[in-house]
């Protein structure tokens, strides 16, 4: 019967290459929300912003 490997016996990859979970999901997007993308509206959000953020 071999003896048993502990966890220090274990190879584990560390490298950076290993994606666990992908940078932007598609709920994260206007499509994933059911939006059709709307492109640049950065003055509209300016113009409407509260006064409070000012």
């Amino acid at each position: 019967m071999r003896g048993a490997r502990g966890d220090d016996d274990r190879v584990v990859d560390l490298s950076d290459d290993f994606a666990v979970l992908p940078e932007q999901t598609s709920d994260d997007t206007d499509h994933g929300w059911g939006e059709r993308p709307s492109g640049n509206n950065d003055d509209w959000l300016l113009a409407e912003r509260p006064p409070h953020w000012g």
